[in-house]
């Protein structure tokens, strides 16, 4: 039986997350039976980045679940336009959800950084950007949102891979309520090294696309990895390119 893990100071001070771990963990129990492995490589406390898969549209629920019983508080990346919507910004900015808003990556990702080593905060980031398009549910080709945050704030990237949720939410299916308490296994990796990428002297914009692109590489393959040891299978050679199978970045021919 794995150990108990200590609850970070912001998961153990009373906070919203309360009430809204008391509305969503029993529903999720219902459906999901949530066995973690590698928990203990998530960090207790300060900033970091959950880099997990994505090939459910309940699988933010999950992951949040399971970020929630490793001791941290879950945080997403969320529009910045939901900031402003009575109510609903107001639970937003009181969980301390991350805000993103149009413009240039590098200044974006830099304030957001700020604002996660700022409150010692965590933050999940899907590294797809959207659910997966793969046939057989591997993570696809990368977006570099996830790493661009960690690099501008020299926080660790942590990957995760999950799976189990298709079982009662297939992509783009309907929800299956019954049976309930179908397994979902979530296995967290070990922080990605990006130390060698971070860049040094003046300011050059190819090397620095270059760095982002290797970055995105390694956080895709440990995802990648993990997931493949879920599964015991063995995951294809290619990465999944939307691009490339006419396809937009939503899915659509």
């Amino acid at each position: 039986m794995a150990r108990a893990l200590r609850a970070s100071r912001e998961k153990s001070r009373p906070s919203i997350f309360w009430l809204l771990a008391a509305l969503v963990v029993p529903v999720v129990g219902w459906m999901a039976k949530i066995e973690i492995r590698g928990g203990e490589k998530l960090p207790r406390e300060g900033a970091y980045v959950l880099a997990p898969n994505h090939h459910s549209e309940i699988d933010p629920l999950t992951v949040a679940v399971a970020t929630w019983r490793l001791g941290r508080a879950p945080r997403f990346l969320a529009k910045e336009s939901l900031f402003r919507i009575p109510v609903l910004g107001a639970a937003m900015r009181a969980t301390k959800m991350i805000p993103v808003a149009r413009g240039g990556r590098g200044a974006e990702a830099l304030k957001q950084a700020e604002i996660l080593v700022k409150n010692a905060t965590g933050v999940i980031v899907y590294p797809e950007g959207t659910l997966t398009r793969d046939p057989d549910l591997w993570p696809m080709r990368g977006k570099s949102g996830a790493v661009r945050i960690a690099m501008a704030g020299g926080l660790p990237v942590v990957p995760v891979a999950h799976w189990g949720e298709q079982q009662f939410m297939p992509r783009y299916g309907r929800l299956r309520l019954f049976p309930p308490r179908r397994r979902v296994t979530v296995l967290v990796g070990d922080p990605i090294d990006l130390s060698d990428l971070q860049p040094s002297g003046e300011r050059d914009p190819k090397a620095e696309r270059a760095a982002i692109e290797e970055a995105t590489r390694r956080v895709m393959d440990a995802i990648t990895q993990l997931l493949a040891e879920l599964r015991h299978e063995t995951p294809p050679e290619e990465r999944w390119d939307p691009t490339k199978h006419g396809q937009d970045e939503t899915g659509r021919m």
